[in-house]
């Protein structure tokens, strides 16, 4: 009972005070991150997520997703505790972290029309424009199809984005999504930045980020 007044005292504590995306965590950092992944209440959990999600709603870009290291392991930690397992701690997020050092991820979800010709997700590139208007192109992309309907929720969009993605054989492809990834070090940690996504010289769509607003 004790430890369950202290989370719901701590979880309004820790999201009213975002004031920067936290490029490398320190171990009080990954525990916080821990603790709000295992929390058992729903509405908190989607209240810590609630700003990292931009809606876009121009087909076939649905929203863009901000995956800072912070909420990685709130992900990976809601991932493990959904399927019963708490045993995640802090070797573990350590151990995640530098896998992929002051990385921050962004995902584009796509949904397509039922009837759509598509053979693989569309070609569309990710870039980050600052206040300048300087592009910053990502390090890394992955375009994962999906052929099921989308599955919503952080931890099962944690190991495949975008939902269970299923042998496409003749189904058809109804979704995707895009993994942007990109070198953490020389963003600015509470700096606003444009989210661009581009087709050849067509630009579909253009979100706002406010890395202040994270964490």
């Amino acid at each position: 009972m004790g430890r369950n007044l202290a989370w719901v005292l701590w979880i309004p504590y820790v999201t009213a005070t975002l004031s920067a995306v936290q490029m490398t965590l320190d171990a009080r950092a990954v525990s916080e991150a821990i603790a709000i992944g295992q929390s058992r209440v729903d509405a908190d959990r989607a209240r810590f997520h609630a700003p990292y999600r931009i809606p876009v709603n121009k087909p076939p870009i649905d929203f863009v997703e901000v995956v800072t290291p912070f909420r990685r392991v709130v992900m990976h930690t809601e991932s493990r505790a959904r399927v019963g397992d708490r045993s995640f701690g802090q070797r573990q997020a350590l151990e995640m972290l530098n896998a992929t050092p002051a990385e921050l991820d962004i995902w584009v979800e796509l949904t397509f029309h039922p009837l759509n010709t598509y053979v693989g997700v569309p070609p569309f590139e990710v870039l980050l424009a600052d206040r300048s208007g300087v592009r910053i192109p990502p390090r890394a992309f992955e375009r994962l199809p999906r052929y099921g309907a989308r599955v919503d929720g952080e931890p099962s969009r944690l190991a495949v984005p975008g939902g269970i993605a299923l042998p496409g054989g003749s189904q058809p492809m109804l979704g995707g999504t895009i993994i942007a990834q990109f070198d953490g070090g020389p963003i600015n940690a509470t700096g606003v930045y444009d989210v661009l996504i581009v087709e050849g010289k067509a630009e579909p769509a253009r979100v706002r980020v406010d890395l202040g607003r994270l964490r």
